[in-house]
């Protein structure tokens, strides 16, 4: 079901009615700041292997999560000093980086090096729904192995049966966010997408 959504100012209604179904367990698709993703609550086991079997996605790939602020992400990630400045430098925006994860993050999306992706996507959509939902929201590109994001919200519809719901603000973008690895020193870039990485290089 396709819901078309304000990018820049959510009607607070759609919001909760995208939370409804992240609360039910449904898998759901939204505008980030770089490509569509698809999500659910991170606390649902189930809602994350239905993600898995909508995405036809390999069980080691790890998938990241979305917060709607900063302060939101030690609950879930070890923050020092030193990577706390890193994040509030460069987000919200088109960065995932890897932390050490803690005790709060459920086994499934933890890799084996127990590390998180963690995302604030400078994108209204995407922090309301995880501040309506009042927990992060696991998160995947829309996309299928091997090929390039989808950026029609009708096109994610048709494609990834299953969906609760897809909220539609407008085309998407194809370049996917960077991936920066705190848990190294110096931080690594795993990828590099839609952020500048020259800090990092």
């Amino acid at each position: 079901m396709l819901i078309a959504i304000n990018p820049t100012h959510p009607e607070p209604r759609k919001i909760a009615r995208a939370v409804e179904a992240l609360e039910a367990g449904e898998v759901i698709a939204y505008p980030t700041d770089t490509v569509y993703g698809l999500g659910c609550d991170l606390m649902n086991k189930k809602a994350v292997d239905r993600l898995y079997a909508i995405k036809q996605m390999d069980r080691k790939h790890q998938l990241a999560f979305i917060c709607p602020d900063l302060g939101d992400i030690a609950r879930f990630a070890i923050v020092e000093n030193q990577t706390y400045r890193i994040l509030r430098r460069f987000l919200p925006g088109p960065y995932c980086f890897l932390l050490e994860a803690t005790r709060e993050v459920p086994k499934i999306v933890q890799s084996k090096r127990k590390s998180v992706g963690i995302r604030i996507p400078a994108h209204e959509v995407t922090r309301a729904l995880a501040r309506e939902l009042g927990r992060p929201i696991i998160s995947t590109t829309a996309q299928r192995a091997g090929e390039e994001p989808f950026v029609d919200p009708d096109e994610i519809d048709d494609e990834f049966k299953g969906l609760g719901l897809v909220l539609d603000g407008g085309g998407g973008g194809v370049v996917p966010t960077t991936v920066i690895d705190l848990t190294k020193s110096p931080p690594e870039i795993v990828r590099a997408g839609a952020g500048p990485t020259d800090e990092f290089e």
